[in-house]
């Protein structure tokens, strides 16, 4: 059995697609796009004098707020180039820290699983491993770029 269905099997609800089809992508949503590789990335949230920034590789991207930044690596780190944010900022706090839960419970049940193989055969199981995560979050999309807005606003009588 490959081990991307093994470490999906285990974390069932608490797989890191499932979590992003189930809480982010059922609620209103915005697309972000990041031109970053589509391969595992060393992500990390810099403090500027401007703000707070997410690197990626020789890339930076102005963030917000520090949850959004965190949200953001999350999928920087699998190379994910198109992905939702909740259009409600109070929710991305809680969507971040479900995220990086996920990621790294992906990350330990790959240690567990694996601790008696070459370091070769783990760089490819683990290339595999993001790109099935990957591949995943693609296949639920991003939605569009601003959310759809049911409500009429209007608060006057015609």
């Amino acid at each position: 059995m490959k081990i991307e269905s093994t470490i999906r099997e285990t974390l069932a609800e608490k797989w890191l697609p499932t979590i992003y089809l189930e809480k982010i992508r059922s609620q209103r949503t915005r697309s972000v796009k990041l031109e970053i590789a589509e391969r595992e990335n060393q992500a990390e949230i810099q403090y500027t004098l401007l703000g707070i920034e997410l690197k990626v590789g020789r890339r930076r991207f102005a963030c917000p707020d520090l949850s959004t930044a965190r949200y953001m690596r999350v999928f920087a780190r699998i190379g994910c180039n198109e992905f939702a944010i909740p259009y409600d900022i109070t929710k991305i706090s809680a969507a971040a820290d479900e995220l990086e839960t996920a990621w790294q419970l992906t990350l330990l049940q790959f240690d567990e699983g694996n601790r008696d193989r070459s370091s070769k055969s783990l760089s490819q199981m683990r290339s595999r491993l993001i790109k099935t995560i990957r591949d995943e979050v693609r296949a639920i999309g991003a939605g569009d770029a601003m959310p759809q807005f049911d409500r009429k606003t209007r608060q006057r009588k015609s």
